[in-house]
C-alpha cells in the first residue's frame, strides 16, 4: 500500500473516531434526556430481568423452618394484567417439569417451593414502573398501551417468571393494553434462558464433576463445616452454599426470622455461594460461558443486528424486547459482559441494553439494575456497536458451534 493510500486510510479513520468523539460528547449533554434528541435516535431496548421475591426451593435440612403463610402469595390487585403463553412457534405452552419438582417440596405453612410472593409482584412492579419513566415518561419512546408490534415478550417455562413478567408489564403500561400479550417460552429440554446441562452434555459433566468436589476445596470446606457444627447439621447431610443463601434471602426479602445462629454468617455464606459458583464456572471460563450464555448472547446479537438493518416491518416496530431469566443467567452473563461484581443478582434485578442510531452510527448503552456500566470491549458505558459486539462474539455461540461444543467429552478437548 502506498504512503498515501495508506495516509487515506488512516484519515478515514480518524475522521470516524474524531466523528464518535464528538457523538458521544454530545450524548453527555444535560439538556435532554438523550443529550439532544434530534440528534440521538433510541432503537431498541432489551432488558433481560430476574423474577421478583419467591419462597425456597428446598428447606435447609434439621433448621426449623419459618411459616410461609399462603396469605403471602396474595396478588395486589395493581399487577394484574391478562396474558397467554405459547411455545416459540406460537402453539400451546409446553409441559413445565419444574413445576412439578417444586409441589413435592411443601414448605411450612403449606407453601409449594420456587412460588413468587407478593413482596416479589411488588418488586416487579417497581421495576416496570422505573422502565415506564425512563421509556414513556422522559423518553415517549414507548406508547403509553401495551401494542403487541412493539414489545416481545420471552420467558423460561417457570411460573414464578411467568407471574414476574405480568407484574413487569402492569407496572410498565399501568394495566393499560392494545392488543392480547403473549408471553413466548420453550421446553426445558431446549431452553437457552438459563445455562442448560439438559441440552449440553458437556456442561453436565463439568458441572457434575466440579460440584463433587466444590465442598472440599479450602476455604469453602472449612467455612461449611464451621456452619454445619454451629447451627447443628448433621455432617452427612448434602448442604451447600447455595442452599443456605436461597433460604436466607427468601426469608430476609419477607422479613421472616431465620435461624439466628445463620444470620451470623450471613456475609460469609454470600462470599462463599459466589466463591462456589466461581470454582464451578472458571474451569475453562470461556468455554464455561460459552455454553452457559453463548446462546443468549447469540440471540442478542441477532436482536440487536436486526434492529440495525431490520428485514421486514413488524421488525422494524419493534421496540421492546423483554427476557425473564434467572440468577443463574444473569451470574453468567455478567461475566462474559465483564461487569460482574461478585454479588449474588437481588431478586429484580435486570441488565438492560439500550441501542442508538448517531447519524450513520450507532452505540450501545448497559446498566445493571439501573445503574450504567462499561461492558467488555468499551471504553465507556455508550459504546460504539461493533467494539461491543465484537467483544461478546468471545462467548456468544450460535446453535451449530453451541451444538458442537456441547457433544465434546474433556478427552475429545484434552487429546
Amino acid at each position: 500500500m502506498s504512503l498515501w493510500a495508506r495516509a487515506g486510510l488512516l484519515g478515514t479513520v480518524a475522521y470516524c473516531v474524531h466523528g464518535r468523539r464528538r457523538a458521544l460528547a454530545e450524548f453527555g449533554r444535560k439538556d435532554s434526556p438523550l443529550g439532544g434528541k434530534d440528534q440521538w435516535e433510541l432503537k431498541l431496548v432489551l432488558v433481560l430481568f430476574r423474577h421478583g421475591a419467591r419462597t425456597p426451593l428446598r428447606p435447609i435440612p434439621e433448621v426449623e423452618q419459618v411459616e410461609w403463610n399462603p396469605a403471602l402469595l396474595e396478588i395486589p390487585a395493581q399487577t394484574e394484567f391478562d396474558y397467554a403463553v405459547t411455545d416459540l412457534a406460537g402453539g400451546p405452552r409446553p409441559y413445565s417439569p419444574y413445576e412439578d419438582q417444586y409441589k413435592k417440596v411443601v414448605l411450612k405453612g403449606g407453601v409449594i417451593a420456587g412460588q413468587l410472593t407478593k413482596v416479589g409482584m411488588q418488586q416487579m412492579f417497581a421495576l416496570g414502573e422505573r422502565l415506564r419513566k425512563r421509556y414513556i415518561e422522559d423518553f415517549a419512546f414507548l406508547s403509553p398501551a401495551f401494542k403487541p408490534s412493539e414489545v416481545f415478550v420471552r420467558s423460561t417455562n417457570i411460573f414464578r417468571n411467568l407471574e414476574s413478567t405480568r407484574c413487569l408489564l402492569a407496572g410498565l403500561f399501568q394495566q393499560q393494553k392494545e392488543g392480547p400479550v403473549t408471553i413466548v417460552t420453550d421446553e426445558a429440554k431446549s431452553e437457552v434462558l438459563y445455562p442448560n446441562p439438559q441440552n449440553c452434555q458437556r456442561l453436565k459433566e463439568i458441572n457434575r464433576k466440579r460440584m463433587a468436589t466444590m465442598c472440599l476445596q479450602p476455604g469453602i470446606s472449612d467455612d461449611l463445616k464451621t456452619i454445619k457444627e454451629k447451627v447443628g447439621i448433621n455432617s452427612e447431610k448434602q448442604v451447600d452454599f447455595f442452599v443456605l443463601l436461597d433460604n436466607m434471602l427468601a426469608e430476609q426479602a419477607h422479613n421472616l426470622p431465620s435461624c439466628p445462629l445463620l444470620k451470623n454468617f450471613l456475609q460469609i455464606i454470600e462470599q462463599r455461594a459466589i466463591d462456589s459458583l466461581l470454582y464451578v464456572t472458571e474451569y475453562n471460563l470461556r468455554e464455561s460461558l460459552q455454553m452457559s450464555v453463548g446462546p443468549l448472547l447469540y440471540e442478542l446479537q441477532k436482536n440487536i443486528r436486526e434492529a440495525v438493518e431490520p428485514s421486514s416491518a413488524n421488525v422494524k416496530a419493534r421496540k421492546l424486547i423483554l427476557y425473564a431469566v434467572h440468577d443463574v443467567t444473569l451470574l453468567p452473563l455478567l461475566m462474559a459482559l465483564g461487569s460482574f461484581n461478585y454479588k449474588w443478582p437481588p431478586y429484580a434485578s435486570d441488565v438492560t441494553l439500550e441501542l442508538y442510531q448517531h447519524s450513520k452510527d450507532w452505540f450501545i448503552r448497559l446498566s445493571y439494575n439501573g445503574e450504567e456500566f462499561t461492558a467488555r470491549g468499551c471504553k465507556a458505558g455508550l459504546c460504539p456497536l461493533e467494539d461491543f459486539l465484537n467483544a461478546i462474539s468471545h462467548y456468544s455461540t450460535n446453535p451449530e458451534e453451541y451444538n458442537l461444543l456441547c457433544s465434546q467429552s474433556e478427552d475429545t478437548l484434552n487429546g
